[in-house]
């Protein structure tokens, strides 16, 4: 199955032990498909999908909310989600 549209986000992990603190950031990618959104550890189906929206944090990227019918996800990206935007509101007004 191919998808519609995708948007690159990270996740951000720190571990702190002993006196020292790691940082990793963890490329992952959220899938807008026919019948349901993929992230990396999620998915919903379009139907629980109520909205998606943005918010720029200023300088580069934001975050993506996606809202469900299990609550609101947030997922941070560097790129203009415009275009996954658009695809989602295409999708859900066809």
């Amino acid at each position: 199955m191919n998808s519609i549209a995708a948007l690159s986000y990270y996740k951000v992990e720190r571990n702190i032990s002993g006196l020292e603190q790691t940082i990793h950031k963890q490329d992952r990618w959220i899938y807008l498909y026919q019948e349901k959104v993929v992230t990396a550890h999620r998915e919903f189906l379009i139907q629980e999908v109520f909205d998606i929206s943005y918010r720029s944090m200023g300088g580069d990227g934001g975050m993506l909310y996606l809202h469900t019918l299990q609550g609101v996800y947030s997922y941070t990206i560097t790129e203009d989600p415009q275009s996954f935007l658009e695809a989602y509101k295409a999708l859900v007004h066809e």
